[in-house]
């Protein structure tokens, strides 16, 4: 069977993807990973089919962010949303029997799927359905929500995202030869939907549907070729495990990003390995180590702590590595994986990027390292992660799919 997965932005949208797509081919299927160009190389480089999405999600966000009024922002936006809408179509002609789509696209993909009559799965790697039991990641949460604040919450951001795609999916429709309105709702409870994160870090909400699952992480897959540098095997060996600081597809326009992260990293008495990522730092220093992209599951086991944007799969690969955490959350879902570290006891309180100062990240660095209680809990959940098989359903539910596969004439 011909299994597509559709993401889109960053490259921790994309990573996950690529272990989850080695076990669907390990099961039998042909798969194909739709994503942008810059990570091309990454998905052929695991052993996948590579089809392209228009767009580069770097460039999407400077433009938003250069705009000149909101609503320039908002055209932009548009824009790359038609773009890929045309994307998807293309990678699912290609030849497609089953659909996979994270959430970013989802509304997009799913049409897509309808049109050309096959199934489709969410393979989500944040919470998306509504619950009672917390508000929705990417929503400014306050106080302490009631269960119906979180419950109207979670309906308010999916209502504001079918805003967002309204325009795109109606010409998709037409392109398609679907009726102007109609079909499946994006928020329906019969549409399953795979949630790539463990239960030990987020339990699957009583009031979920049926069809909404919590699997289990999916760990990216590392390529058979890369090898870590010289100058990386080395630094590990000149002395004690160093801490991880990194802020992955963020592009922070704070020029004193650098110089607070050297700074910290001095005062608190830390080696550090420090990844420029989007942001791209430049941090500087005897005991500093600049990096590029390299796989996450490989360095941080080796690493005494980790400081990260706590987007989805930093905050997963950290959660494996057993290794405690500052989380430095900026936007979107990242308070909501800050905040969920802290109450896992595997960090202390998140420092908003906004608020980073050399002395509060010392001193949560100082805290990390100095209390073995963070060290113990994180090496506790890290046995229970690695326990378990994220993959393993949803290559069930895959098989499931195949029977309803059939495509429009």
């Amino acid at each position: 069977m011909r299994v597509l997965i559709v993401t889109a932005g960053s490259r921790g949208d994309v990573a996950p993807f690529t272990g989850l797509g080695r076990r669907l081919r390990q099961a039998g299927h042909q798969v194909a990973l739709a994503a942008h160009d810059r990570f091309a190389g990454l998905v052929r480089e695991c052993g996948l089919e590579y089809r392209a999405l228009p767009g580069d999600p770097l460039e999407m966000v400077r433009a938003r962010t250069a705009a000149p009024s909101p609503e320039d922002a908002r055209s932009v936006f548009a824009a790359f949303l038609d773009d890929l809408g045309e994307g998807v179509v293309s990678a699912v002609a290609a030849g497609t029997d089953v659909l996979l789509t994270a959430f970013g696209p989802a509304p997009l993909s799913r049409l897509v799927a309808e049109g050309f009559g096959i199934p489709s799965l969410g393979v989500y790697l944040v919470p998306g359905v509504p619950t009672r039991e917390f508000s929705p990641p990417g929503w400014p949460v306050t106080g302490e929500p009631s269960p119906a604040d979180n419950l109207a919450a979670g309906r308010e951001l999916l209502a504001r995202t079918d805003a967002l795609y309204s325009g795109v999916r109606r010409r998709l429709r037409a392109r398609l030869d679907l009726p102007a309105a109609g079909g499946a709702s994006d928020t329906s409870d019969d549409w399953p939907i795979c949630h790539g994160f463990s239960p030990a870090v987020v339990s699957r909400p009583a009031d979920w549907p049926a069809m909404a699952h919590v699997t289990g992480y999916w760990w990216p897959a590392v390529p058979p070729e890369w090898r870590p540098s010289d100058a990386l095997t080395d630094f590990l060996r000149a002395g004690p495990p160093p801490v991880y600081v990194g802020f992955g597809s963020m592009t922070a326009d704070n020029e004193r990003l650098p110089e607070i992260v050297a700074a910290a990293v001095k005062r608190a008495g830390v080696r550090a390995v420090v990844q420029s990522g989007w942001a791209g730092l430049g941090t500087a220093g005897d005991d500093i180590l600049l990096v590029g992209d390299l796989p996450h599951e490989w360095l941080f086991p080796r690493t005494a702590a980790v400081v990260h944007h706590a987007g989805a799969g930093t905050t997963g690969a950290g959660l494996r590595a057993g290794v405690p955490a500052v989380p430095v959350p900026v936007l979107l879902d990242q308070p909501f994986w800050a905040a969920r570290l802290h109450g896992l006891g595997v960090a202390p309180p998140p420092l908003p990027l906004r608020e980073l100062t050399a002395e509060n990240l010392s001193a949560a660095l100082r805290s990390c390292l100095d209390r073995p209680a963070y060290r113990d809990r994180a090496a506790e959940l890290a046995r229970r992660i690695r326990a378990e098989d994220g993959a393993a359903e949803v290559v069930s539910l895959v098989a499931h799919l195949e029977g309803g596969r059939g495509r429009r004439s």
